[in-house]
């Protein structure tokens, strides 16, 4: 297993000086900002949110640094839409991102593009799953950008567990005018967390040169499948030492809409405990080998002098199931899926604390602008700011979260419950979050909770109504 120690003590200094800024106040200058966003992440994925098991330096030292949201939410758990969100500030049924595939509406306003008039370098790196590319939507430069298009160099390729490699096949690294990168992988490598990162740090060190604040966006592919062992990390984790997922199932119990999607058959029929921890183990180790590739681009904030005024977001698009519930993908409304890391850290963030509120990753596109005291795009966008949460003035900003995946699952999570409807299947689940946090029984059908599954129900589709969701228009 690879020896943390030497793994952490070149940016121990880093998160010193972070600590040294910390108030509760806020910067006095525009801060700069790093958006940093990882591909299928759980949310328990982060040692110091409860996890012992895996190893994540980095981003503990970001979260004890820095604020914790621990039920931030994506509103839809596809790569797509999800990133849509993201960009738009808007939920999917106003930017038109529902699926793969849709581009972005050009109502909707963009991050970049916000950021870029408000006289911000905007920077771009990594994973793009979006309509046209990151120089359309605002970034005014872009860097290790990693897309489809270079499908003649494909080759076919297996992962871990040598299994065919069905995702990311034909991706490429690339610049803005489509040439072409081949020669730095074609699909997943095993280390292309560090290429990105490279790329990460070479925006740093160019922004280290200007007197412009800045908005570096960077995407990193990992954990997404396939899963490759990265070097150095082919030992770090026994899967015979790891215990199975709380809620895993062989099976699961319906098709909630999914079932054949390519996700679930990345597993075989039924899941099985070795199958199931071998890729845990994988997984594992991709997350802390991009852990140790974000500890290289913090620690290049701190040798260039920029750490003491970035804002740094970590966050992912979505969770994943990996036999939770008897899935693998992450096309579902269960918590270890809508779930998503989400800390803030930098200057006037508090250090080392947690909220609970409620809260989309659309609310990042807010946050930011009221963290670098620029104008809000306000009704334009759906997401809320979460800096009275940040300062302690607010602890509720969304009274309940709501869920969709295309026509088949609509969610609503509020006040500790759960509800899922399933139009396809004619299914509902009903969830006492507090005393089953892992979802594991399903009381849609209990007499003594039929008021409260009416209720939800109504307040689910009272919001999906307001909000234009398509399948509700004939109600």
């Amino acid at each position: 297993m690879p020896q943390l120690s030497r793994r952490v003590v070149p940016i121990l200094t880093l998160f010193v000086s972070l600590a040294q800024v910390v108030n509760t106040g806020f910067a006095e200058t525009r801060p700069n900002i790093l958006l940093i966003v990882s591909d299928d992440q759980r949310p328990d994925t982060i040692q110091s949110l409860g996890n012992p098991l895996i190893q994540t330096p980095h981003l503990d030292r970001l979260v004890m640094s820095g604020v914790a949201f621990t039920r931030a939410t994506c509103g839809n758990p596809i790569c797509t839409p999800s990133r849509a969100e993201i960009l738009t500030g808007c939920c999917s049924f106003r930017n038109g991102v529902l699926d793969f595939g849709k581009p972005i509406s050009p109502r909707v306003p963009r991050l970049a593009h916000w950021f870029t008039r408000a006289g911000y370098q905007t920077h771009y790196v990594g994973k793009w799953h979006n309509d046209g590319g990151p120089a359309q939507h605002g970034y005014q430069t872009s860097r290790g950008l990693y897309r489809g298009g270079g499908g003649k160099f494909s080759r076919p390729q297996v992962d871990w567990a040598d299994r065919p490699v069905t995702g990311y096949r034909g991706w490429v690294f690339q610049d803005e005018s489509g040439q072409l990168f081949p020669d730095l992988g074609v699909g997943l490598t095993p280390d292309i967390s560090s290429k990105i990162a490279d790329a990460a740090i070479a925006c740093v060190e160019h922004s280290a040169q200007s007197n412009q604040p800045f908005l570096l966006h960077v995407n990193f592919t990992a954990p997404h499948d396939p899963l490759l062992l990265p070097p150095g990390w082919e030992q770090a984790y026994d899967p015979q030492r790891l215990p199975l997922p709380a809620n895993f199932l062989p099976r699961h119990p319906f098709d909630h809409g999914n079932i054949e999607g390519r996700d679930e058959l990345l597993f075989a029929w039924p899941r099985t405990p070795r199958e199931t921890l071998g890729e845990l183990a994988a997984y594992y180790a991709v997350i802390s080998h991009m852990d140790a590739q974000i500890g290289r681009i913090l620690a290049a904030l701190h040798a260039t002098g920029l750490a003491q005024n970035t804002l740094i977001v970590f966050t992912s698009d979505h969770g994943l199931a990996i036999g939770s519930h008897g899935l693998r993908g992450k096309q579902n409304m269960y918590e270890h899926t809508i779930g998503v890391p989400l800390v803030i850290s930098g200057p006037g963030i508090p250090a080392g604390e947690r909220r609970n509120a409620q809260c989309y990753l659309r609310d990042l596109f807010p946050t930011l602008t009221d963290l670098a005291e620029i104008d809000s795009p306000g009704e334009q966008i759906d997401g809320r700011s979460l800096v009275p949460v940040l300062r302690g003035e607010r602890e509720v900003i969304h009274p309940f979260i709501v869920g969709y995946f295309r026509h088949a699952q609509r969610m609503i999570r509020a006040e500790g419950w759960k509800y899922i409807e399933y139009p396809e299947a004619g299914i509902e689940q009903l969830f006492d979050l507090t005393n089953d946090p892992h979802e594991l029984t399903n009381l849609a059908n209990e007499p003594r909770h039929d008021a409260r599954r009416k209720l939800l129900n109504g307040l689910l589709h009272e919001w999906l109504q307001a909000h234009g969701d398509p399948s509700r228009k004939q109600e």
